[in-house]
């Protein structure tokens, strides 16, 4: 990032041509035919670019984690599957596999510092893979964050205890399914805003998550995000964007 301000500070200043940085730059992406990894991604959105597991053979996976480590970037894939895990565990031996979320990181260069606070709220037992999904992603966004679990609206009580802290989070990931009434529950008890994760977990009228989606949707209450079902990753990213929003 320190590069690229160089930069476009030298083209402010009359110093660089456009055509002079964007040959500086180099390139954007590496074209491995089956993919084309975005090494700038970092640079723009403050996260590089993610591994999304599912589809991709183990054989993949491996050459694109190689290339974004070869770019100066660490690793971050989501819902690897055991056969994916198995070659990558092989290939790279400071990979780091986190259980709950069902996901792998491997950090080789420097981190951004954790900075702010926010809150991972998970409604029941069954929703906590997608709830841990979302603190690894926003931690890898560079937030602090602590996961509140089995809060869900059947006991209220649960939930109470929580709401001095919750109150002190810049951002809130509401995780739920069933009925998925958790997020206005706990959007109507504080004053930030609501990132809110359907989970496809329930019974059949549950329609795998749809129930809990719909629900989110047309709450009543201001403020409230909505991801797609079961997308802990995305919520995670949204929360830690909010939670550098003092960034200049």
């Amino acid at each position: 990032m320190s590069e690229l301000l160089d930069i476009l500070t030298q083209v402010q200043a009359g110093d660089m041509t456009v055509a002079e940085a964007a040959a500086s730059l180099g390139e954007r992406e590496v074209d491995l035919g089956f993919a084309r990894v975005d090494t700038e991604r970092e640079a723009r959105r403050g996260l590089p670019e993610v591994i999304f597991g599912p589809g991709k053979t183990p054989a993949h996976m491996v050459e694109i984690a190689q290339t974004l480590l070869d770019a100066g970037q660490n690793v971050f894939a989501t819902r690897v599957t055991e056969e994916q895990l198995k070659l990558l565990q092989e290939m790279f031996s400071d990979l780091a596999y986190h259980a709950d979320a069902k996901a792998i990181t491997i950090d080789r260069y420097p981190r951004r510092e954790q900075e702010g606070f926010v809150a991972v709220v998970c409604a029941g037992t069954s929703d906590l893979p997608v709830a841990a999904e979302a603190v690894l992603a926003a931690e890898r966004m560079g937030a602090r964050v602590d996961l509140i679990c089995d809060v869900g609206v059947a006991g209220l009580h649960r939930l109470m205890g929580h709401v001095d802290l919750l109150r002190s989070a810049r951002a809130i990931v509401v995780v739920a399914g069933m009925e998925g009434a958790l997020p206005s529950v706990v959007a109507g008890l504080v004053q930030r805003p609501i990132v809110a994760v359907p989970t496809s977990v329930g019974y059949g009228t549950g329609l795998n998550g749809i129930s809990a989606l719909l629900t989110m949707l047309n709450s009543c209450v201001p403020g409230i995000t909505v991801v797609n079902i079961d997308n802990g990753f995305g919520a995670g990213v949204a929360a830690g964007m909010i939670n550098r929003r003092d960034d200049a």
